[in-house]
């Protein structure tokens, strides 16, 4: 699967099949974010959230390549992520784009 965050894929006529997404909602390990607590204090990077945006990024992008896949898409256009706070310490990742089939 193509995933790109432009409205057009070089050289391919693309039939639009429709709005995909994946969404997750993620929290930290109540140690780990105990020791981001702290590490605020002092500065420099939250290692453990760092990772979990990550990980959320990752999860969230997988869902929504399952969602073009089941609609039978050869590639998602325009991609885009979007992140908000839910709650201290979880955080909800949303990748979003257009489901497309090669035409």
């Amino acid at each position: 699967m193509m995933i790109v965050n432009t409205d057009y894929i070089t050289g391919k006529n693309l039939i639009m099949l429709g709005l995909v997404k994946g969404s997750i909602v993620q929290s930290k390990h109540i140690g780990k974010d105990f020791a981001a607590g702290l590490k605020s204090i002092v500065g420099g990077e939250l290692g453990g959230y760092t990772e979990m945006m990550e990980d959320a990024r990752k999860d969230a992008t997988y869902r929504m390549v399952k969602e073009a896949t089941a609609m039978g898409a050869d590639a998602i256009v325009n991609v885009r992520f979007t992140t908000s706070a839910i709650m201290q310490g979880a955080a909800e990742v949303i990748a979003y784009g257009t489901a497309v089939k090669f035409g």
